[in-house]
């Protein structure tokens, strides 16, 4: 269960008044994550966002990446505050950012703004934070769903074009990667929220982020590509085939509500790149996801899909034979997703 403020032990509670002073009154978003803390506190001296976990926790990692990466986000995101670490809890007060969620369909009076932000916001990131790259190697999703026997029409075109991905994404710039309308916040201006799953990449995939959620939202996928500017083009191919087996991936292991709507997204996507004349024939190859039906993993399937890389992807397709140094210490390889 989401973790409300009367949770956090006296001493870590303590701790945070010490920083923002009296608690006078506490509010919840509608998007609170089970063991994990995320409250709006009013205090005398302003409103603060406060997130936080315990050790124990999954999400502990989330708010050290958040803490991690802090001092290289672009202006459009929240400033941290400060940080409160006791008994075994990471707690972190962020600015409150006031506004609604950006409405990011059709016709949508945000879109301008929203795409002027994302397509601005691309940095470079002196930050030791996980490579897009190497976590997508790692995941290798395409490969633990073929290997789980729920990779339905999938061939060997599409392992090609995800470990073209893992090439394209590649770079030193600071990705945003969760770019829907629950961490666009619009009011006087567009802020961006929710850096838990930033890592480094190429600097135009976070506009390809932008992009799958303007399909999410109802846009076609010459549409949105249009919005959000020019992407290169097989690697935007390479990459829409990889976020389909990764959201599908994530459907079996970590559903949640907004999987479904994604992983159509990314369906749509595929089926349009792939039917380009740029793409050559012989990779024109469409994996019918929703056209035989989504089946939810039985549990043999969800151990087979959570087996560990080494054991699902042969050492030939793996762009590193070692396991980076990075994972286990920052992130959980495997949870969440970056979708």
């Amino acid at each position: 269960m989401t973790l409300g403020w009367t949770d956090l032990p006296t001493p870590v509670r303590s701790a945070i008044t010490d920083r923002c002073g009296t608690v006078a009154g506490v509010g919840y978003p509608g998007s609170g994550k089970p063991a994990h803390l995320t409250a709006t506190l009013h205090t005398p001296d302003g409103t603060v966002f406060c997130e936080g976990a315990h050790h124990t926790s999954p999400r502990y990692r989330d708010v050290q990446h958040a803490v991690l990466v802090s001092g290289q986000l672009p202006s459009c995101a929240p400033t941290l505050h400060w940080t409160v670490a006791v008994d075994g809890w990471l707690v972190v007060g962020q600015e409150h950012i006031p506004g609604q969620h950006a409405n990011l369909s059709p016709g949508s009076a945000d879109l301008p703004a929203v795409v002027k932000t994302v397509t601005t916001m691309a940095r470079q990131c002196s930050l030791a934070i996980p490579p897009l790259d190497e976590h997508w190697s790692r995941l290798s999703a395409w490969r633990r769903l073929q290997h789980a026997g729920l990779a339905g029409a999938a061939t060997d075109h599409y392992l090609e074009w995800e470990d073209r991905a893992v090439e394209a994404v590649g770079g030193n710039y600071l990705l945003h990667t969760a770019l829907d309308s629950r961490n666009i916040l619009v009011d006087e201006q567009v802020r961006v929220v929710g850096w838990t799953q930033a890592r480094r990449g190429a600097a135009w995939v976070d506009r390809a982020f932008l992009a799958l959620n303007l399909i999410a939202a109802g846009h076609r996928p010459a549409e949105a590509e249009g919005l959000v500017g020019p992407l290169p083009s097989d690697s935007t191919t390479a990459f829409t085939v990889a976020i389909l087996g990764i959201s599908t991936y994530l459907e079996h292991t970590d559903p949640l509500p907004h999987r479904v709507a994604l992983t159509d997204a990314a369906q749509a996507w595929v089926n349009s790149r792939l039917a380009s004349p740029s793409v050559p024939e012989a990779d024109r190859h469409c994996y019918p996801h929703r056209d035989t039906g989504f089946r939810r993993a039985n549990p043999t399937e969800l151990v087979s899909l959570r087996a560990h890389p080494l054991s699902v992807v042969p050492e030939t397709n793996r762009s590193d034979a070692g396991t980076p140094s990075w994972l286990g210490a920052t992130i959980p390889p495997l949870e969440g997703g970056i979708v």
